[in-house]
């Protein structure tokens, strides 16, 4: 009978068309692990998701270079509390929290084939989360990934210095004739906006282009004196799975001066995760496992939890999550799924509940 069913990949849901059925939980949970979502010579198994926590921090890299001229930017260019040496610094510049569903490999459901119910196709994640029944399944919203800015162009000073300034016998020297050819490049810039240039441009795309190299040719020379600072971002991604509710757990580190750390790095400052079970959802009684004899559909009724990134000092992110771990697993009946109904049902990727249900009765 195995032979008679398909098992189709299309992106990352796997679409299953067999006969319906009656459900049951997989006995044994010391078991469970054993089991492969998808078909099976019985029937078919698949599970329903719960939800791991995703942190992802944007960090900005500063790096400081000084200028060969840097003690000179006072006397030439009026730029004041120049720095005269290296420096690297970091900062946190984007924190934000996105809930991501996993397999829960204790909520694991076996399907029986039944020749006598109607047809359907059950909809697949790659790791056997239930998405969809007889529908098309909704996709979970992704944020796209991530793409540093390009660096600008930063153009080589010493390529736009002069036989004179190379030739001068000393860098107080140097620095002297650069800070005049940078005054008559600002100069140069001023005529041409305000129209007085001897050699005006015939267009505005060719004035456009000519303010352009002037004003590189002023950032490149300035930074003789004033030095250059490049920055970087990059993006770390950590994941937690809270099976349970977190009161207080190391995150990660963070330095001014070295970013992102190692845990047992004391130079960085602690960061911690909470998590908290918001009881949205009541704990099932004793008597209710009786129901999960009968035929139907199992599905997630998703709680809730409060997630929050903190530093020693205050919250820096707090969000409330569906969680489909904090809350209980429902039964709809097999009924559903007869020949009587046209039954098309869209579960939601994240939390395990039904989305939308339609229950048609076929003309």
């Amino acid at each position: 009978m195995k032979n008679r069913f398909l098992s189709k990949v299309s992106g990352r849901v796997k679409i299953l068309p067999l006969l319906l059925f009656p459900l049951l939980p997989l006995n044994a949970q010391t078991s469970t692990s054993s089991y492969q979502p998808g078909v099976t010579p019985e029937g078919m198994v698949y599970f329903l998701p719960k939800t791991a926590v995703r942190v992802v921090v944007q960090v900005e890299k500063t790096t400081y270079t000084p200028g060969e001229f840097c003690k000179y930017a006072d006397r030439y260019l009026r730029l004041k509390d120049v720095a005269s040496e290296s420096s690297v610094s970091y900062r946190i510049t984007n924190l934000r929290v996105e809930p991501v569903a996993m397999a829960d490999t204790t909520k694991g459901f076996s399907v029986k084939f039944d020749p006598k119910s109607v047809a359907a196709n059950i909809a697949l994640s790659d790791d056997g989360v239930l998405l969809a029944i007889n529908a098309t399944p909704k996709q979970a919203e992704s944020t796209p990934a991530f793409k540093p800015a390009p660096k600008p162009t930063i153009m080589n000073p010493r390529q736009l210095m002069s036989e004179e300034i190379l030739a001068a016998g000393s860098t107080a020297k140097m620095a002297e004739l650069t800070a005049q050819d940078i005054y008559e490049i600002r100069e140069s810039r001023n005529l041409l906006i305000r129209g007085q240039a001897d050699n005006m441009p015939k267009d505005g795309e060719q004035l456009k282009l000519m303010l352009n190299q002037l004003e590189m040719q002023d950032r490149a020379l300035s930074s003789l004196f004033s030095g250059q600072t490049v920055k970087d971002t990059t993006e770390q991604v950590m994941t937690i799975m809270p099976d349970k509710e977190i009161e207080r757990e190391l995150l990660f580190r963070f330095s001014k001066k070295l970013g992102i750390v190692d845990k047992d790095d004391l130079a960085g400052e602690p960061y911690y995760i909470r998590v908290a079970n918001l009881h949205v959802v009541p704990m099932p009684e004793a008597n209710d496992k009786k129901k999960k004899q009968e035929p139907g559909l199992y599905i997630n009724v998703p709680g809730k939890m409060k997630v929050t990134i903190y530093d020693a000092i205050e919250p820096m992110n707090v969000v409330e999550l569906p969680a489909g771990q904090f809350g209980n697993v429902e039964l709809l009946s097999g009924a559903l799924f007869n020949k009587r109904y046209a039954t098309h049902i869209w579960m939601n990727p994240i939390s395990g509940a039904v989305d939308r249900l339609e229950a048609e009765q076929p003309k």
